[in-house]
């Protein structure tokens, strides 16, 4: 039960942080950069592969200038 919350809330995830990248105008590869992040992770977070820390989930907040609560 708790793995198919978990993968909810990435599918989620991953789908407010595209619509908030594109609607930045920004590709995965600024969005990495900007905060100090490989392009492949961020991809990687983006497409609900992997979980992040609530610190790197923060950095793309801010670059995105977004909300994340």
């Amino acid at each position: 039960m708790a793995r198919k919350q978990n993968n909810k809330i990435a599918i989620e995830l991953s789908a407010k942080l595209s619509e908030a990248r594109e609607k930045a105008n920004l590709t995965q590869a600024e969005v990495a950069k900007r905060t100090g992040m490989d392009v492949s992770y961020y991809a990687r977070i983006e497409r609900g592969e992997i979980n992040t820390s609530y610190k790197k989930l923060h950095k793309i907040a801010e670059v995105l200038k977004v909300s994340i609560t």
